[in-house]
C-alpha cells in the first residue's frame, strides 16, 4: 500500500513566492510614479458636489421664501466648488 509521509507544520512552506524571473511570461511590476487619473470618478465627484451646492442652495432659497434664486445660486457656488474638488483629488494625476 502506498503511503505519503506528513511534514510537521514546522517544515510546511509554500515555494511559489520563489518562482522569480525564470517562471515565464510577466514581468515584475513596478510601482507607478504618479496617481492615475480616472475619468469616471472625476465627473462623479464634480457631480456630486454640485448636487450638494445645488440642494444646499435650494434649502437656504427655501428658508428665505425663494426656492430657484436658492438653485441657481447653489448652482453658481456648486460648480467652482466641483471643479476645486476634482482638481484637488487628481492634482497630482498629471
Amino acid at each position: 500500500m502506498y503511503k505519503v509521509g506528513l511534514k510537521p507544520r514546522s517544515r510546511a512552506v509554500f515555494r511559489c513566492y520563489k518562482l522569480g524571473l525564470s517562471f515565464g511570461m510577466l514581468a515584475p511590476m513596478e510601482p507607478s510614479s504618479r496617481a492615475s487619473f480616472d475619468p469616471a470618478g472625476a465627473g462623479a465627484l464634480l457631480g456630486g458636489v454640485t448636487l450638494a451646492a445645488i440642494g444646499a442652495g435650494a434649502l437656504i432659497g427655501w428658508a428665505a421664501g425663494s426656492v430657484g434664486l436658492g438653485i441657481l445660486g447653489g448652482a453658481f457656488v456648486g460648480v467652482p466648488a466641483g471643479v476645486f474638488a476634482v482638481y484637488r483629488r487628481y492634482r497630482n494625476a498629471f
